[in-house]
């Protein structure tokens, strides 16, 4: 298998599960010292203990990326770990319920999902922009999603927090670039992950997102993993700011 990341230490955030998880363990074949946190941070430890069962090099970290301290603290340990830090895949997020209408995205539920996908992301990439430049590192990916380039009914908030991530990735892009730090943002569509499982196990919903997707399939979470390796890699070493659908062709 190809290296790409010898000896590169990688920080995800949402590493108990579903695309982070996976993307660790992508991460860490190809060679990387992986840093996974989560909010849950047994999830974290059984990720990263699969990945030093299978021969690679990881760390779990506690850590909830709405909250500033928690969040400098997280990356100032995996500095001190792991003597430093050059790529992050800011992955954590939350989803919201679908609503029936407007007027029931309450107050609570709006500020928790842009306290943690927008406002935490933006936490996680201003401690990792200071870590990189101290690293000589070379790259950071967001997890945005197919929502940040569409939109649906019931999901106002969720919506408003991914268009955001992909307007700070876009952003934070231009400012960085100047310091050797490439900033992009995968787009995930239907991806086969344990959020995901609930809902694809009613036969009638599965089949229902099959026939949306173009490619009539839910996506596996391996899958958004190698285009996330892809982003942090020097093969795309002229993509910046740029969103990467992994939809099936949905966003078309």
């Amino acid at each position: 298998m190809t290296q790409r990341f010898t000896d590169r230490v990688v920080l995800v955030t949402g590493g108990a599960g579903g695309i982070g998880a996976a993307t660790g363990r992508a991460f860490a074949a190809e060679g990387a010292i992986v840093a996974l946190a989560d909010r849950d941070l047994a999830g974290a430890e059984a990720t990263a203990a699969a990945i030093i069962a299978a021969g690679g090099r990881a760390s779990a970290h506690a850590v909830d990326i709405a909250d500033e301290d928690s969040v400098d603290a997280l990356v100032a340990g995996v500095v001190a770990e792991h003597g430093g830090l050059h790529i992050a895949f800011n992955n954590a997020g939350v989803p919201t319920p679908i609503l029936p209408t407007f007027d029931e995205l309450t107050p609570e539920i709006w500020r928790n999902v842009i306290d943690v996908n927008l406002t935490g992301t933006y936490l996680c990439m201003r401690a990792e922009v200071l870590a990189l430049r101290a690293s000589g590192g070379t790259a950071i990916v967001n997890t945005a999603s197919i929502q940040s380039l569409r939109a649906s009914a019931g999901q106002a908030g969720y919506i408003a927090s991914k268009h955001g991530v992909a307007g700070l990735t876009k952003a934070v892009a231009l400012d960085v670039i100047g310091d050797g730090i490439r900033v992009n943002a995968v787009c995930p569509g239907f991806i086969m992950t344990p959020m995901m499982a609930p809902a694809v196990a009613v036969p009638e919903v599965k089949a229902f997102l099959e026939e949306k997707a173009p490619i009539h399939r839910i996506a596996e979470a391996e899958e958004v993993a190698r285009a996330v390796l892809f982003l942090a890699s020097d093969e795309a070493s002229y993509c910046v700011g740029s969103l990467l659908s992994v939809d099936g062709g949905l966003a078309i």
